[in-house]
């Protein structure tokens, strides 16, 4: 039996403004090319289909020609709500697309039920599970993940006790000793976010989603990360799916998605990142660029895009840093009028004092200010 482990689709979510869907429309074709080539019997999309409860119109859409291309090629698929999907709106529907070989698994009530395989492979998919949800209607000894999931795999495993064949389970969740990036959104409860390797003991292969980096936790339980990168610290991360073989072993390898435009961080000062040869490689990439110019240059995001089109975020990190000043901001404005206030906020954003004009226009819209306020 031949599997395709995916995760993490996000469908409608934007990479700092910049409008992903036609990537994720690409990633859909690599994924059905995938599918005919490798001979894979079924695709497992463990959670966050979405990138929000409430969809864009054309993300829905696109995820509507994913399912029906996967169906079209006689593929089983499988999968699960994440945190970020609405467990309600993805699983509408669900029965009437089982028939069709697309299995929606949304209510934690399917927990333990399978989809059984051609070959008697079983199939369980574990929604994410928000643990004070689940605790009232499970009865659940402690507060949190990992009693949720223990009671979700306590009831795979009754199930599974009856059955012969291999086991798969699809689940959502933060399993201890996972590398985070900036992109996955929170889920902790009461402080605590992750649970066990252990708690999905029993099965033979454990298929898991929320982490955006691919990832083996050990040979039979893995993240397959996100298809794109959706944060400058995914930079480094190869994108892709897990293509994974029951047989009388577990053999897993590797598929790499197509990357539309790489994802970069640099620093430096300004000039040196507009004339410097060794920053040519970067021209096409999406970056996060860091100045470490002295004092903040002005039109700095526009000269960057000038060479750098796609710079799509930027901070500033003066050299040796800013000046410590340890007083507090009541001490620091006593006795200061509200102009020079304003004088100190420019040069603290800035590095460097307003010149003569802004100094000017400054006082001007300070005086317009208190004529308004004396005409009262």
């Amino acid at each position: 039996m031949r599997l395709l482990h995916t995760s993490d689709w996000h469908l409608g979510r934007s990479f700092h403004r910049e409008d992903m869907l036609g990537a994720q429309a690409r990633f859909v074709d690599h994924l059905v090319e995938t599918v005919r080539a490798e001979s894979v019997d079924a695709v497992l999309v463990s959670g966050d289909l979405y990138d929000r409860a409430l969809p864009p119109v054309d993300a829905v859409a696109l995820c509507d020609e994913a399912l029906r291309r996967l169906a079209a090629e006689k593929v089983q698929v499988i999968v699960i709500s994440g945190n970020h999907d609405s467990a309600q709106r993805l699983g509408f529907g669900s029965g009437l697309m089982d028939a069709a070989g697309v299995h929606v698994r949304a209510d934690p009530a399917s927990v333990g039920t399978p989809v059984v395989l051609g070959d008697g492979t079983a199939v369980y998919g574990i929604p994410y599970l928000e643990p004070e949800v689940v605790r009232s209607g499970w009865e659940l000894p402690e507060r949190g993940h990992t009693a949720a999931l223990t009671e979700a795999m306590r009831r795979v495993r009754a199930d599974l006790a009856t059955r012969d064949g291999r086991s798969v389970v699809l689940a959502h969740a933060f399993v201890t000793g996972g590398e985070a990036s900036d992109s996955e959104r929170d889920i902790s409860v009461g402080g605590v976010a992750s649970v066990p390797m252990s708690v999905f003991g029993g099965v033979d292969y454990v298929a898991l989603g929320h982490l955006h980096g691919r990832q083996r936790m050990s040979e039979t339980v893995r993240y397959s990360g996100s298809p794109l990168a959706y944060s400058f610290s995914e930079e480094h991360q190869v994108k892709g799916a897990w293509l994974v073989d029951l047989g009388s072993t577990v053999r897993t390898e590797f598929v790499e998605a197509p990357v539309p435009r790489r994802a970069a961080r640099v620093s430096g000062r300004l000039d040196d990142l507009l004339t410097g040869e060794k920053w040519a490689r970067y021209e096409d990439h999406w970056l996060q660029v860091t100045l470490t110019d002295p004092s903040r240059p002005a039109g700095a995001m526009e000269r960057l895009r000038g060479r750098f089109p796609h710079t799509l975020a930027l901070a500033f990190e003066p050299e040796g840093g800013p000046a410590g000043d340890d007083r507090g901001w009541a001490e620091r404005i006593r006795d200061r009028s509200e102009l020079e206030i304003a004088y100190d906020f420019v040069r603290e954003v800035r590095g460097a004092p307003a010149d003569q004009a802004e100094s000017e226009l400054l006082h001007e819209a300070f005086e317009a200010c208190r004529r308004a306020e004396a005409a009262r």
